[in-house]
């Protein structure tokens, strides 16, 4: 079946190859990568991206269930694989078929866990300030007591920064605290004689601002995909990611919209002069905000043309009225690069996930990890 039909992803592999490499090689020590692929892998597609990533050398991933780790195992993914969400006791049988790392979200779930009658290999969430999962870091007596479990096989010690993305005094202060907090354990698990376990609080801001810190992994999530959560950031660490990602669809239709004719639900947008419409063949059911209507841009034939009108579930309107020649089938881009030559005169231009999400008021994490699964994703 051809791909590039309606509307897919273009997935750019050596991109990837070229983050993981530059993330490489400013790991620390021993650290090794534990990549995050859950939601699809930040609407990647999480199955293309593991098993390339498990090409690259790459034992060791994150996700937010247990039924994206099945998934990953049954598409032949090796290595560890720690849900770091909540996982029912009805699909603890998932864990052990499929060989995945539970995280300990807590004392009462530690209990749980261990009384279900079978060993599961294990990571114990400590809460140094998220508030959202984790045994809280001031109850050492009670994270001490979970290695007193015999069915709790614990190979790892976690935390979450939950300001790490900014450099406001404030913040970096709570996120030294977070540190510090987490370093009390693991020195404390340490004078007991309690040793075997990796630790892991960095994702992808934690390793960007906060490179000093060493620990045994670092979890990458929006960074290894070439982006950062919104176009102002500007991590102190300086790494040279390229987009792994392009998001395009194809001109369903191109017409003519007249001077006092409205177009789209709600007949929201009128034109006030001649113009050319196009509709092109993607919509909020694919992941476009329906905050862009008559608020975002895409590129066509490597120029610009505004999203006109609301955003439909499975369409959206833009005006292509400076696009000379324009007709169905032509390529629209919503993320990435369009290039196109005319008349020995060439056009380019690139809209990035960051610039999508500022122009829908939220961040590139959400906007990638929205995208419908069917989009087709094309591994280039």
């Amino acid at each position: 079946m051809y791909q590039k039909t309606r509307a897919w992803i273009e997935l750019n592999m050596e991109n990837l190859a070229y983050n993981v490499e530059q993330m490489k090689s400013r790991l620390p020590g021993n650290c090794r990568l534990m990549p995050a692929v859950k939601a699809n892998a930040y609407g990647h597609g999480m199955i293309p991206v593991a098993k390339a990533l498990n090409k690259l050398g790459i034992r060791d991933f994150c996700v937010a269930a247990a039924k994206e780790g099945a998934e990953l195992r049954k598409a032949g993914i090796e290595g560890e694989i720690l849900v770091l969400g909540y996982t029912h006791p009805e699909a603890f049988p998932l864990l052990l078929k499929y060989d995945l790392t539970q995280t300990v979200v807590d004392a009462s779930y530690a209990r749980l866990l261990a009384g279900y009658g079978k060993k599961f290999k294990v990571h114990i969430s400590v809460d140094t300030g998220m508030r959202r999962l984790g045994e809280r870091s001031e109850h050492l007596s009670s994270i001490l007591s979970f290695w007193e479990y015999q069915n709790l096989a614990i190979t790892g010690l976690y935390s979450h920064l939950c300001v790490a993305d900014s450099l406001s005094p404030m913040d970096i202060q709570f996120t030294l605290m977070q540190f510090q907090r987490f370093d009390t354990i693991i020195d404390a698990l340490r004078q007991k004689g309690i040793n075997g376990f990796a630790t892991h609080i960095q994702s992808s801001y934690g390793f960007l601002n906060y490179p000093e810190f060493h620990y045994d992994y670092i979890r990458p999530g929006i960074a290894l995909y070439g982006c950062n959560s919104l176009l102002s950031d500007q991590p102190r660490l300086t790494l040279s990611l390229r987009p792994v990602l392009s998001l395009k669809a194809r001109l369903g239709s191109v017409r003519p919209l007249l001077p006092g004719e409205s177009a789209g639900y709600g007949l929201t947008y009128t034109a006030l002069r001649p113009m050319v419409i196009g509709t092109a063949s993607i919509g909020y059911a694919d992941g476009i905000p329906r905050s862009l209507s008559s608020n975002g841009y895409a590129l066509l034939r490597g120029r610009r043309v505004p999203i006109i009108g609301r955003i439909c579930m499975d369409q959206l309107l833009l005006d292509v009225t400076e696009i000379s020649d324009a007709a169905p089938m032509d390529e629209v881009v919503f993320i990435g690069r369009s290039s196109f030559t005319q008349d020995d005169q060439t056009f380019s231009d690139e809209i990035k996930a960051e610039e999508l999400a500022l122009q829908g008021q939220t961040i590139s994490n959400e906007i990638l990890s929205c995208l419908g699964e069917r989009l087709d994703r094309v591994v280039l």
